[in-house]
């Protein structure tokens, strides 16, 4: 579920720590590969945190229903909670999971699930539109059940700015991964609830993930000797460091991974610089990598396969 762009930006993350830590020795390989596992790791937590919020909120319909019977002085509608949300069928697929159970234990995530909030969010879901006309229905097709439970996590838990902030304040590393964990949410309703939680890397995606880290450490001189002289026009010491890790991590890309395409790489640094570093970045990093490769070509350097996949 994880693409290569998402991947990119965990190496310039790992990257940036290397960079920015006196403390840490990027000559000794383990070091680097332990930070970047950890960079991943906690993008599989905070996917996961989100979907078993998705869930709870569905579920409390139970909760509800059960401590509505549990008043002196019940009514009508404390006799006829609807539950049917908590037994979706979408949600029983999660819940009973496997790896997400496991995930979930884990690492317990259990301890950022605020009981407060998923009550708050239920109480605010059954007085949706959405919800009413799903309770409304007798047999909801399998992509109703789905419906539902994206209309929870996209417009009562996104949309929700106190429960955002409660997020910002308590989940690490929420703000900065929060486009990356609405992507693999959105592939996660797009695809089937039969999701391995406990690893969302294909082998060949975590190889990439550590060949293009390496090969940016190992490569480090050389790339800065390709890289230098297209900065006569710039200050050099003045460059963004996220910059320049993210030409480096483009220059191994050119000379050393033969499947990628050089535009699919250059306009993948390219937004990456946009979204993460200055608002001239994108341009800088286009500029430079641009002629880089055309030196590349002429000295025939660049060797691409016909196996162009990203």
């Amino acid at each position: 579920m994880i693409s290569r762009r998402n991947i990119r930006v965990k190496v310039m993350q790992t990257l940036y720590t290397l960079s920015s830590s006196e403390q840490l020795d990027a000559s000794k390989p383990e070091i680097p590969d332990r930070i970047l596992n950890e960079k991943l790791e906690h993008v599989l937590d905070i996917f996961t945190v989100a979907v078993l919020y998705s869930i709870k909120i569905a579920q409390y319909a139970s909760t509800d229903a059960q401590n509505r019977s549990f008043k002196y002085l019940r009514s009508d509608e404390d006799l006829n909670v609807n539950t049917s949300i908590a037994d979706n069928t979408f949600v029983r697929k999660i819940a009973t999971n496997a790896s997400f159970i496991e995930k979930v234990k884990a690492a317990k995530l259990d301890r950022f699930l605020d009981e407060e909030w998923v009550k708050k969010i239920y109480q605010q879901l059954i007085k949706t539109e959405q919800y009413l006309k799903y309770i409304g229905n007798n047999a909801p097709s399998p992509a109703e059940q789905k419906d539902i439970i994206r209309f929870i996590w996209e417009k009562q838990i996104l949309e929700n700015e106190g429960l955002v902030s409660y997020f910002n304040d308590e989940l690490p590393g929420w703000e900065d991964d929060a486009e990356l964990i609405g992507m693999l949410m959105q592939n996660f309703f797009n695809g089937s609830a039969k999701v391995n939680f406990m690893d969302l890397l294909s082998g060949e995606k975590r190889a990439y993930a550590h060949e293009l880290l390496h090969a940016v450490l190992d490569k480090k001189d050389y790339c800065m000797e390709l890289i230098e002289p297209k900065l006569k026009n710039w200050d050099k010491d003045r460059v963004a460091l996220i910059d320049l890790l993210l030409l480096r991590m483009g220059v191994c890309e050119l000379l050393y991974f033969p499947t990628i395409p050089t535009k699919v790489s250059i306009n993948e640094y390219i937004d990456i610089a946009k979204q993460y570093s200055t608002p001239q970045s994108g341009q800088f990093v286009n500029g430079v990598l641009d002629n880089i490769l055309k030196d590349l070509l002429k000295e025939n350097k660049i060797k691409k396969t016909d196996r162009q996949n990203n």
